[in-house]
Order: structure tokens, then C-alpha cells, then sequence
């Protein structure tokens, strides 16, 4: 029994001679160097990057072979000679878009490759939001452990105690096994919280890279400024891809009104007929001709200045939203915060007083055993509830910084 209090400590030791300590600031680092998403989103901007440079190009000219005026009846049926007009024909074609389209275009990919990059904006946020949580809840996951584990430890010294008494007539049988369940109890308690390690360690591992990553270190500023938030709100990557989308949409009405104006063409072609008649050269310009613009280009523009509206509206529509959870979030912020401070100020010092007069009154045979055992119960409690507080105060705290600021790392 006497070695009993230690096998809990013995059971985290190999997770824990092979876990890789990682700080605050290292895991979001590794996990924005090595997030596979980030990368993604990486290629898909350079993608874009390599569309736009080549945008606003003319299209490629067309070349053009052809057999003209082949006769197929009368005496020269069927022949490539003996007449003035058969020839064989090779021509090069090349359009030429109007200035306003092709310019409308390059726009358009601008458009792009600021939607691409706003989305790897917001992907980034997305992978600094995951490893900071799972940070976070690994820290307080091994941290309820380790005030666990000494709480059980505590508790079995009084253990031997119990039976000693129960031998000599001093204690009821009952009482020793008040404190069997009592540390069962808590024994129960820690194996939810070590599946809540491994769960928060495989969180981590899946944005860090790590194969058992272990949180060390300080933790982060857990202070928040309405102030400075609010500053930060029209930066934000979520703001960033609204605007991108609405000056893609811009882009559209622009592209959509320049189909409105004549795409023009030129064309050479060189033909050979029957060396009697000689040789051709033939040279055409062609014109497009949107005639009936009220039935085919301004439908197409009025939809797109509907989407540019929509897209519009939809960025307020994200600028409200982020200013309703920002409020809503430090709201609960203060809350957890004023519950943290109530419990860790308030309702831990009463229990550590309450279980140390208890442990003096025991000692000097003014309270039985079990008063000692239901003080270090209460505790123990407490202690795991100051520190589910806190947690709940750090994640909501990461979580406004990263949605709303930044972190410092």
C-alpha cells in the first residue's frame, strides 16, 4: 500500500520520456510551417499569380488550309488545274478583342489572385486557431492531471492510517472504506482526464506535425482589450475575402459591359491556283457586331450588377457579424474571467484553509478521519474547478486574439 500512491505517476512516465515538449509560440509556428492546408492554399495563390500574367494576352492566331472553288461538274470536273478559280488556300487569322474587354480581364485576375490570396489568409487563421486550442487544452489537460495525481497521492497516506485504526477499536470498518471510494472516486476522475490528454495531444500532433507532442512552457497573454479588437476588425482575413469577392464581382459587370462593344480581326491568306493564272493574296478585316444587346449583352450585365450587390451586401453582412461575435465573445470572456478570479481568489483559499483545520483537528483527536477525507475531497474538487475556469478564460481569450487580433509569438 505504501507504494501504491506512485503507480499513477509511473503510468504517465514513458508518454512522457517520449513526448516533444512545445511551447505556446512553437506550436503555432509548426503548424503554419507544416499545415498541408496552408500549403494548399499557397500553390492555389501561385496558380492564380501565374494566370494573371498572361490575362490580358491576344488570343492565339488561328491557321487556317483550305481547298477553294474545286470544281465537281463540266469538263474540268474533279481537277486541280485547268481553271482560273480552283486554288489552294493558307491563311493566318488573329482576333482582336476590343481595349475595354481585355483590359476588364486583367482586372479580373487581379480579382484572383486577391481572392486566392485572402482565402490563404483565412485558412492561416483557421490553422493558428486549431493549434492554439488544442495547445491550450493539452496545457490545463495536463495540468488537472498533475493536481490529480498529487491529490491521490495525498490521500493514500492517510490510507494505512484508516486500517491501523479499524485494528485497534479507534475507527468504524466503514471509515477505511469510505476512503477506498473516496480515492477510487478520484481514480475514476483522472482516467477521464488522461483520455482528455491523449485527445488534446492527438489534436496537436495533427497541426504541429509532432507524433506526441507535449505542451511546456509559459502560457500566453491571457489579457483582452476591447479597444484594440475592435481597431483589428476591418483587417481581418474574413473581411478581407468579402472584399475579394466583391471586386471580383466588379470585375464581372466590367468584363459583362465591355461584350457591348465590337471585337475586331485580321486575316491573310495566300492562294495557289494554276501557273497559267497565277497566285493570290488575300487580306480581310472582320468586325463583331452586338446588334441586339438588349436581348443577349444586358441581361448578362444586369445579372453581374446583381451579384456585385449581393457581394456587397454580404460584406456588410460579414462586418456585422464579426462586430455581434466579437461583443458576444468578450461578453463571455468577462463572465469566465469574474468566475476564474471568484474561485481562485475566493473558493480555493476557504478549501485549503477548511482542509488544514481539518488535518489539525484530526491530529489532535477532535475529528475523525472521514472529516479529513471529505476536506481533501472538496479540494481536490475545487482545485480541478479553479483550473477548468481558467482554461475556459484561456481558450475564450486565444480565441478573441486569433478571430479578432493577433498573438503575440
Amino acid at each position: 500500500m505504501r507504494y501504491y500512491h506512485v503507480l499513477p505517476l509511473l503510468a504517465v512516465l514513458p508518454s512522457a520520456a517520449m513526448a516533444q515538449s512545445v511551447t505556446f509560440t512553437e506550436a503555432l509556428a509548426a503548424a503554419e510551417r507544416s499545415a498541408p492546408s496552408i500549403e494548399a492554399r499557397g500553390l492555389n495563390l501561385e496558380a492564380r499569380r501565374a494566370e494573371a500574367g498572361a490575362a490580358d494576352e491576344l488570343p492565339d492566331p488561328r491557321l487556317s488550309v483550305g481547298l477553294q472553288n474545286f470544281p465537281i461538274s463540266g469538263p474540268p470536273a474533279f481537277t486541280l488545274n485547268g481553271t482560273m478559280m480552283t486554288m489552294t488556300r493558307i491563311g493566318i487569322e488573329q482576333e482582336l478583342p476590343n481595349l475595354a474587354k481585355r483590359h476588364a480581364r486583367a482586372a479580373r485576375a487581379t480579382a484572383d489572385v486577391t481572392l486566392a490570396a485572402a482565402n490563404a489568409d483565412v485558412t492561416a487563421k483557421e490553422v493558428r486557431s486549431g493549434a492554439a486550442t488544442a495547445w491550450i487544452d493539452l496545457a490545463y489537460a495536463q495540468r488537472r492531471l498533475s493536481s490529480l495525481d498529487t491529490i491521490i497521492a495525498d490521500l493514500h497516506r492517510y490510507a494505512p492510517m484508516a486500517t491501523s485504526a479499524v485494528e485497534v477499536g479507534a475507527a468504524r470498518p466503514a471509515e477505511s472504506l469510505e476512503i477506498q471510494q473516496s480515492i477510487a472516486v478520484l481514480e475514476d476522475a483522472r482516467s477521464a482526464i488522461a483520455a482528455d490528454v491523449g485527445q488534446a495531444r492527438a489534436r496537436l500532433a495533427r497541426w504541429t506535425g509532432e507524433t506526441d507532442p507535449q505542451a511546456a512552457g509559459p502560457m500566453p497573454d491571457l489579457s483582452v482589450s476591447r479597444l484594440e479588437l475592435v481597431g483589428s476588425l476591418d483587417r481581418q482575413p474574413e473581411l478581407g475575402l468579402a472584399s475579394a469577392r466583391t471586386r471580383s464581382a466588379e470585375a464581372d459587370v466590367d468584363l459583362a459591359r465591355a461584350e457591348k462593344r465590337p471585337d475586331f480581326g485580321v486575316n491573310v491568306a495566300y492562294g495557289r491556283r494554276d501557273p497559267a493564272y497565277g497566285d493570290l493574296l488575300s487580306v480581310g478585316v472582320s468586325v463583331s457586331l452586338p446588334l441586339f444587346a438588349g436581348r443577349r449583352q444586358e441581361p448578362r450585365i444586369a445579372a453581374r450588377r446583381l451579384d456585385l450587390a449581393a457581394a456587397r451586401a454580404e460584406t456588410e453582412d460579414v462586418r456585422r457579424k464579426l462586430l455581434a461575435e466579437l461583443d458576444g465573445g468578450l461578453a463571455e470572456y468577462e463572465s469566465r474571467y469574474a468566475q476564474w478570479q471568484r474561485a481562485r481568489d475566493v473558493l480555493l483559499p476557504l478549501a485549503r484553509k477548511q482542509d488544514g483545520l481539518e488535518v489539525a483537528s484530526f491530529s489532535a483527536g477532535n475529528a475523525d478521519l472521514l472529516d479529513v477525507i471529505a476536506a481533501k475531497t472538496r479540494l481536490a474538487n475545487i482545485e480541478l474547478a479553479v483550473i477548468d475556469r481558467e482554461a475556459l478564460v484561456a481558450a475564450q481569450a486565444i480565441n478573441l486574439k486569433i478571430t479578432f487580433g493577433s498573438i503575440d509569438r
